[in-house]
């Protein structure tokens, strides 16, 4: 974990509540995709935990879906905003327990960090599918990025304006090794039908680093933290 100051570069809309942000920072403390960040707001008492989209060694890039006043006040940053952050927070995906193709499930602001994972399992020689599941047509993003990567990409909506009409497990081969990222309702279906994988955990965090112990799941092996043991869990760890 690194403390440091973030300052933002670029801002652009992906949909009418989703924002893409891209900071310049230094990045030596990301190991793993699937790690996080935690940022201060001025005027907020608890920082907010954000996912790692992607890395580089220039800078990070967040997408931010608005859901309360710490999101709404990310999502409004312009260029030159500067933020005090912990980085490189958490457990991410083991690339390397990975099979050569895992399929990888996010569902809504859960795919962000999936797109980093994507990069890190093609660099590895390793090539993925990609099923995404949203509300509606209006709320997709990333898709075409990931099929930029030369990737397949499944999408399903739920009132089936787009792709195929359901969710994201209705598109998700049954048997497969699975990483994903959503909520947990989403998980814990996918988890049924995933015959081995790595689960990212979203959660109310207090410190965000393992201190308070108010982010805790059950696990085979007792409670685990999600900011710390988490966010990424592999599945025949996990407890429902």
């Amino acid at each position: 974990m690194q403390r440091q100051i973030i300052t933002l570069t670029a801002s652009r809309p992906l949909t009418a509540d989703v924002v893409e942000l891209r900071f310049a920072a230094d990045t030596s403390a990301i190991v793993r995709p699937g790690q996080f960040v935690n940022l201060a707001l001025e005027g907020l008492f608890l920082r907010r935990p954000i996912s790692v989209c992607d890395w580089d060694a220039d800078g990070l890039t967040l997408v931010v879906k608005v859901v309360g006043k710490g999101t709404a006040r990310l999502a409004a940053l312009r260029p030159g905003a500067a933020l005090d952050a912990l980085v490189g927070l958490g457990n991410g995906y083991d690339v390397d327990a990975c099979p050569a193709d895992p399929v990888l499930a996010g569902g809504g602001v859960g795919v962000p960090p999936l797109y980093g994972l994507a990069r890190a399992l093609i660099a590895a020689g390793k090539r993925p599918a990609v099923a995404l599941g949203f509300n509606r047509k209006e709320e997709i993003f990333y898709d075409d990025a990931f099929r930029a990567l030369g990737l397949p990409v499944a999408v399903a909506t739920a009132d089936g304006s787009a792709g195929a009409k359901g969710f994201v497990t209705d598109i998700l081969p049954e048997g497969r090794y699975v990483c994903c990222c959503g909520p947990e309702a989403m998980l814990k279906a996918v988890h049924a039908r995933a015959a081995g994988g790595q689960f990212s955990f979203e959660a109310r965090m207090g410190c965000g680093f393992g201190a308070c112990m108010g982010c805790t799941c059950r696990t085979i092996a007792g409670p685990k933290r999600i900011c710390k043991e988490g966010p990424v869990l592999r599945r025949e760890e996990i407890l429902w």
